[in-house]
């Protein structure tokens, strides 16, 4: 997000283009700024982590854009040259209220995710984790996210006990912070193969006020790596990414496992559960929950004795 403006009236604009990935970790970094009064606030986010790649665009005025400030928008997005951008007038609203309408607090389980807008909204018996909008996947208000907490906390709730987590695939964290607060004397790993990832997973513990060496943090892909493994076997692994690179990793994620250990998968459909759940079952694991969350599934598999 860049730049910081309380609206001098109720009416806003939003000007939304599709853009890459790549370019979202650019804008996110760089936060160009534009010449208007008040300034412009640019917000990336990812709308369907089916599509990885495919990440939008939102810059949010105080004052409908001039066509010098459409063609300076567009060309921020080089994937989207010849896209005529989406201008959408907002009334009676200003853009701190509509932006943040889709990342509303999410309650999963005991945890309370939310962002720096709904601090004060936090229940005194929850968790609570503060995650903003960003760069990175996993905000906690995407039904596969929501739904590992579900999971994480279910299996707390009926006694098991981990010495060992891996999150991987963690995006923003939050499930390696959930983890943590579920299991506090583990070893905790969180590993993604996007080091943009672990930039934002490190920048999150500070906002929640997490020690940095309570978590190691490891970019990686996948999990044969030398430095997983070295923090190896996981008695408990987590891994919320898509339903194929589950498949392919589904030997590697199983080697790393500890004896009777557990897995919980997410970032696949509903439609795709029966083939990663085969993927498993056929190298000695067996289901042992699952958690349907919108068109999204959340397995919970452990070893077949």
């Amino acid at each position: 997000m860049s730049g910081e403006w309380q609206p001098q009236s109720a009416e806003s604009w939003k000007v939304t283009l599709p853009c890459t990935k790549a370019e979202s970790d650019m804008l996110t970094a760089a936060e160009p700024e534009f010449e208007v009064d008040p300034p412009a606030v640019l917000m990336t986010s990812e709308p369907d982590p089916a599509r990885p790649d495919d990440w939008q665009l939102d810059v949010y005025l105080g004052a409908q854009p001039s066509a010098e400030l459409l063609r300076a928008i567009v060309g921020l997005v080089p994937s989207a040259a010849g896209t005529a951008p989406k201008i959408e007038r907002i009334e009676d609203a200003d853009w701190v209220t509509v932006s943040q309408r889709f990342l509303e607090p999410i309650r999963a389980g005991r945890f309370y995710v939310h962002t720096a807008a709904h601090a004060e909204t936090i229940p005194a018996d929850a968790v609570a984790f503060r995650i903003e909008a960003g760069r990175a996947f996993g905000t906690g208000h995407h039904e596969t996210t929501a739904g590992c907490l579900e999971a994480l906390d279910h299996l707390a709730l009926a006694g098991h006990v981990y010495e060992n987590i891996i999150d991987v695939g963690t995006g923003s964290g939050l499930l390696a912070f959930a983890a943590r607060a579920l299991w506090p004397d583990a070893m905790i790993t969180a590993s993604d193969i996007d080091p943009v990832s672990i930039d934002v997973t490190a920048e999150n513990m500070a906002i929640n006020v997490i020690p940095a060496d309570a978590i190691t943090l490891i970019a990686a892909d996948g999990v044969d790596d030398p430095a997983l493994r070295a923090r190896g076997p996981f008695d408990l692994i987590v891994a919320n990414i898509l339903a194929a690179p589950l498949i392919e990793l589904a030997p590697d994620l199983i080697a790393t496992l500890r004896q009777n250990g557990t897995i919980v998968l997410a970032g696949l459909l509903a439609t795709q559960a029966a083939d990663v759940l085969a993927a498993y079952v056929s190298q000695g694991m067996m289901p042992s929950s699952r958690i349907d969350s919108g068109d999204w599934s959340i397995l919970t598999l452990v070893q077949a004795s």
